[in-house]
């Protein structure tokens, strides 16, 4: 029996355009909140500020608004109220839990590479604590990196979808970075203290972020944090097999809205996609009907050139 109601987010990052990756996992938390009369905030991840654009922002509103999800309240813009982030890394830091880190990413890469045996996560970088193990004299022109300090324990948590996970973070990404060098707090701590922040409880995004979940769980523990109940979806995949990516221009939202496609024939692919029935075409609040998250396909869902083609036909 799950608790209702929710509360659960939408949190694109406005570094691109979205996809129908992204469409599919914000429908998907959109009807499991919704359908339970849960409540769905929006949060724009905007931290990082080489690739964040406000354009891209604008952008995601009127492709949401277009799927015809809502949220209630205003956006919660991230780079517009750091102070809270700020003020966890400082608890962090004095609890010895956090360590300033001045090693560049070459530098960190080559270390790697000295070394084969390290382990490799994904495009992430493994670290070893290299300046956690020195005591650094920052000159009052420099800011460093953060890192936390990772315990040497496995973390072990139960997803509603992917079931039982275990992960041992220490040795699969070492220290991991909370701050970068521009000053700007790093996504795995901004997200813990947002979430919490907001009383998010339930948090539904994709499989690809099974891993960070551990990190998460460290620094909600070290924060005195709650555990929200995690729902990490399938993937939606292309010809190649390879997941979905904002590069991948030809399947963005925009670029669909542009061609004239109904917006509810992307609700129905979204569903039948996920293995549960739907019409040719129906809208979003139309869907809540009867909705359970628990009921969608485990495999991952492919999105290629028959199923854009069938959609660009699609036409409101």
């Amino acid at each position: 029996m799950l608790p209702s109601p929710p509360t659960t987010r939408l949190a694109p990052s406005p570094t691109g355009p979205l996809h129908l990756g992204h469409a599919r996992s914000f429908l998907l938390a959109w009807l499991h909140a919704r359908s339970r009369s849960g409540r769905i905030l929006l949060r724009i991840e905007d931290l990082d500020r080489e690739r964040c654009k406000p354009h891209f922002t604008s952008l995601a509103l009127a492709d949401l608004a277009w799927l015809g999800l809502d949220w209630d309240g205003e956006p919660h813009i991230q780079s517009a109220d750091t102070a809270p982030l700020e003020s966890a890394l400082a608890q962090l830091t004095s609890q010895g839990d956090a360590y300033p880190c001045l090693c560049s990413r070459a530098e960190i890469a080559a270390n790697v590479a000295r070394s084969p045996s390290a382990p490799h996560a994904g495009d992430e970088l493994y670290y070893p604590g290299t300046c956690g193990k020195l005591t650094l004299r920052l000159p009052a022109d420099v800011v460093p990196a953060w890192r936390f300090r990772c315990p040497d324990e496995e973390v072990s948590f139960n997803d509603e979808l992917a079931g039982p996970q275990r992960f041992h973070p220490s040795r699969e990404v070492g220290d991991f970075a909370i701050a970068r060098r521009d000053g700007a707090i790093a996504y795995q701590l901004a997200v813990v203290v947002d979430d919490a922040r907001a009383g998010v409880d339930e948090i539904v995004r994709g499989a690809d972020l099974l891993p960070s979940t551990a990190r998460q769980i460290l620094l909600q523990r070290a924060l005195g944090l709650p555990h929200p109940r995690w729902w990490h979806l399938p993937l939606v995949v292309g010809d190649d097999g390879k997941r979905l990516a904002k590069r991948d221009g030809g399947f963005a939202l925009a670029e669909l809205r542009a061609r004239g496609v109904d917006p509810r024939a992307v609700v129905a692919w979204a569903l039948a996609s996920s293995g549960l029935d739907a019409p040719e075409r129906v809208t979003a609040a139309e869907a809540c009907g009867g909705f359970e998250l628990a009921r969608i396909a485990r495999a991952s869902a492919r999105f290629g050139a028959a199923e854009l083609e069938r959609l660009l036909a699609a036409r409101a």
